[in-house]
């Protein structure tokens, strides 16, 4: 399994909401903001308000798979924030894959 990096702290966050472009779908939405690197760096946030730990989680997971399969796909220098929408709460990884795919493409960060 390829590992990926990801944004680890407050300020990269917010750098990114605040810089960065977004766009939004059903499920998801996504941020991206080109950075000086040569990958992409990775960060998902997901709230309270979709559900418990267990819940939240299993999403960040399904969020992270669809990365992963889909990374080399994707243009590289770039940093993605990904935020969960509360309708994410029953969907499965099919769902989940589409809606980011979507997302990349609407963003142009596909090769």
């Amino acid at each position: 399994m390829k590992h990926y990096n990801s944004l680890k702290n407050r300020k990269e966050f917010g750098n990114v909401y605040q810089c960065g472009k977004s766009f939004a779908n059903k499920y998801l939405v996504m941020y991206v903001l080109e950075n000086q690197d040569k990958e992409n760096r990775l960060g998902i946030s997901v709230s309270k308000k979709v559900g418990n730990s267990v819940i939240r989680h299993r999403i960040t997971r399904l969020i992270r798979e669809s990365y992963r399969l889909h990374q080399v796909e994707l243009k590289a220098g770039y940093d993605i924030v990904i935020v969960a929408r509360v309708n994410v709460k029953g969907c499965n990884y099919w769902d989940v894959e589409s809606a980011f795919m979507h997302l990349a493409k609407l963003h142009h960060i596909l090769q």
